[in-house]
């Protein structure tokens, strides 16, 4: 018989898990990366910075949702919203795992400011949560969607040649559009106007430091 995790039992596991990705450790992809039949190619330095710093960002990105899905999940009452979180959160792990195999290629780092990401966005997650599970959902898929905005924005900005990083990025914007769409379909709010604005600037906030530290 299965045991039935108690709040107690959640927080723990949120709070090994905080401590393991704030310590830089990556949890294996359960997909395979969607680069990994693509060929590299050879970058001059001031393009391999930028897409490093791209890329970083996006691993970034990847830490704040792992953080956000599960300050929503401890706070979910519904269980169905709190399974839903841990899906989108299973996914987004495999994204983590490609972008920070994607910046050791690019002989980079991660940025150093991870663990504040990580616990910021935590915070956010866990207030959305509490907000009830339809508020929960809508952040959920604003959070997607501006997610799904950036990366169009990155794969843009990648240079033609660097199909590796593209690979990971395209399949990263089909993720994020499948988990807005499966919030609203389970039934999420639109958000208000100013707290939309509001994760658009924080969202900015993040990705010029990330970009650099």
């Amino acid at each position: 018989m299965e045991r039935q995790l108690t709040p107690i039992d959640r927080a723990i596991a949120v709070l090994d898990e905080a401590l393991r990705l704030s310590a830089g450790v990556t949890p294996a992809a359960t997909r395979p990366n969607p680069a990994a039949a693509t060929p590299d190619a050879t970058l001059d330095e001031d393009t391999r910075r930028h897409v490093a710093g791209l890329m970083r960002i996006n691993h970034t990105g990847e830490i704040c949702a792992q953080a956000l899905y599960a300050g929503q999940a401890v706070t979910a009452r519904d269980p169905a919203v709190r399974d839903e979180m841990a899906h989108a959160a299973s996914e987004e792990i495999d994204h983590l795992s490609w972008c920070a195999e994607r910046l050791v290629e690019l002989d980079s780092h991660t940025s150093a400011l991870n663990p504040l990401w990580y616990a910021g966005s935590w915070a956010i997650g866990a207030t959305a949560g509490l907000a009830g599970d339809a508020w929960s959902l809508g952040f959920l898929k604003e959070t997607e969607r501006q997610v799904e905005a950036h990366l169009a924005d990155h794969l843009g900005q990648l240079p033609p040649e660097d199909r590796r990083s593209g690979a990971i990025l395209a399949q990263m914007k089909i993720d994020e559009a499948q988990h807005a769409a499966t919030a609203e379909a389970a039934g999420a709010r639109d958000l208000p106007g100013p707290v939309r604005q509001a994760m658009r600037f924080a969202s900015s906030v993040m990705k010029k430091v990330a970009y650099r530290v």
